[in-house]
């Protein structure tokens, strides 16, 4: 992996060369050592952190997975927007969605090394700047476990304690070079890093209290991100332990009306949302744009692709979310005719960011409290499928979205209630295939819906069957990477 293709100061805009004395640095480069003299410059860090997370997070970086599962159908004229993620045969390792994540991904990386490393020549001056410090030191390795954590859930096997010390990870960059040539490192040593980090950021960020909406790193934010990396690891006491510590603090309030319910994904209220990096329309995050495709003039829609019939449902009549993540009997023109369809509209754009009409601009909701509930819920199954504890978390979040507490359940009842309680809740927000993944469950493409003549037919789009442990589950290496760098190794498929 040649990193001079992503290597990223981004300093120039910050503006730390102050000197007129040109023989100290070549007029086109940045001297690094400029940067770190102090807390202020690790603040301007601090601020690239959060600007690079907004550019990663939504958008492609969720579409993708969620077009690639089972949830979706493409309609007849989607275009071929994520065509080839959608039907698998042709989904390759010099695909845009699979180079734009890692280079993604690996560029903030880059940041944030830069950062680590500078940050060790930098002395508070007071014990204010000590505080404020810690802080942006926190934030820096926190940020690297979440890109680690998201680059080696997608680019390498789920984790298998008999096998993660010889299973392949994801190159450990934690230091800037441009020239760097690495190995991947193995799938323990990547989640051995990402912990190491993630201790790191507790200790850090432990003064800095949670709060809903948060819009930076806080000790709830470390703990969540804890309870999701090891619930992947399949350390079930540390993932149930690291979620309860949050939802025993009580900072986030489940919401129990319809109404409520509607302003928090259409108008971004944040009583459930852990962290949300984005408070403007300037920050300008991605945004989630397949799944409608509004047409003002003719209030119609022209989405590129619409749930399968099975997924809506899936949701109970009384169920909150039902009239919240779907929009039924919308218009939808085909070839002279119009269609009514029912829509995905969990992402309608916040009408806060609207210009002139909606651009489906959201406030990306990173963490949420239902997800933490979910993972105490699996784990505690996991750990002792007799424990009571999974069934309590289960009934807090259905009773809050409308639904019906279940009674006195075990085994793989409960399993599988667990399993459909975690699909309605995070339907759309990129865990669907990761899910299947983790839970070694293949899938087939079923009961879309009617009439036929308005989506893709065939045996790589409504009926596409997928086995469990299939290679693409694990996107390949991008092959940019791949050949430029003789040291790493491509996944088995691609």
């Amino acid at each position: 992996m040649k990193l001079k293709n992503i290597f990223i100061l981004g300093l120039v805009s910050i503006g730390f060369i102050t000197s007129c004395n040109l023989d100290l640095t070549p007029y086109n480069v940045i001297d690094t050592e400029l940067s770190f003299t102090s807390v202020s410059d690790a603040q301007k860090w601090d601020t690239r952190f959060y600007a690079d997370l907004r550019g990663r997070i939504y958008g492609h970086y969720i579409m993708s997975p969620d077009v690639q599962a089972d949830q979706l159908n493409a309609v007849i004229d989607y275009g071929n927007n994520y065509g080839a993620v959608h039907r698998w045969n042709d989904f390759l390792a010099d695909s845009y969605e699979i180079s734009n994540v890692w280079a993604g991904y690996y560029g903030a990386l880059s940041n944030v090394n830069t950062a680590i490393q500078g940050f060790e020549k930098i002395t508070p001056k007071n014990a204010e700047e000590t505080e404020k410090f810690k802080a942006y030191k926190g934030d820096a390795h926190l940020a690297r476990a979440y890109y680690y954590f998201m680059l080696v859930n997608r680019f390498a096997k789920t984790y298998n304690a008999t096998t993660a010390n010889i299973d392949l990870g994801v190159p450990l960059i934690l230091a800037p070079d441009i020239n760097a040539m690495p190995k991947r490192n193995s799938v323990k040593e990547t989640f051995d890093q990402i912990l190491a980090d993630i201790a790191i950021a507790k200790t850090n960020l432990s003064a800095i209290p949670g709060k809903p909406n948060a819009n930076r790193f806080t000790i709830d934010v470390v703990h969540a991100l804890e309870a999701r990396v090891k619930l992947a690891m399949g350390d079930w006491n540390g993932a149930k332990a690291a979620a309860e510590t949050v939802l025993k603090k009580g900072n986030y309030t489940l919401y129990k009306t319809e109404a409520d319910l509607k302003k928090m994904w259409h108008n971004d209220a944040g009583n459930e949302v852990i962290f949300a990096s984005f408070t403007s329309f300037d920050e300008g995050a991605n945004a989630n744009s397949i799944y409608l495709g509004y047409m003002p003039k003719e209030n119609k829609y022209r989405p590129a692709y619409i749930p399968s019939q099975w997924v809506y449902d899936a949701y109970e009549d009384g169920d909150f979310r039902k009239g919240i993540y779907f929009l039924k009997d919308v218009v939808m023109p085909y070839n002279g005719r119009d269609y009514k369809v029912t829509v995905v509209n969990k992402y309608p754009g916040n009408p806060e960011f609207y210009q002139g009409t909606t651009n489906y601009r959201h406030t990306p909701k990173i963490f949420r409290v239902a997800e933490l509930y979910l993972i105490a819920a699996e784990a505690a199954y996991k750990g002792s499928p007799s424990s009571a504890d999974a069934l309590t978390h289960l009934n807090t979040l259905r009773t809050a979205r409308g639904l019906k507490a279940l009674g006195s359940i075990s085994g793989n009842a409960l399993w599988q209630e667990i399993k459909a309680e975690r699909f309605r809740e995070l339907a759309f927000e990129g865990f669907r295939l990761d899910d299947l993944k983790r839970w070694g469950e293949g899938f087939t493409r079923r009961n879309p819906q009617q009439p036929s003549d308005l989506i893709q037919v065939g045996p790589e789009f409504d009926s596409k069957t997928v086995p469990a442990n299939h290679d693409k589950f694990v996107w390949g290496i991008p092959d940019r990477d791949d050949v430029a760098n003789p040291n790493i190794e491509q996944n088995k498929g691609w």
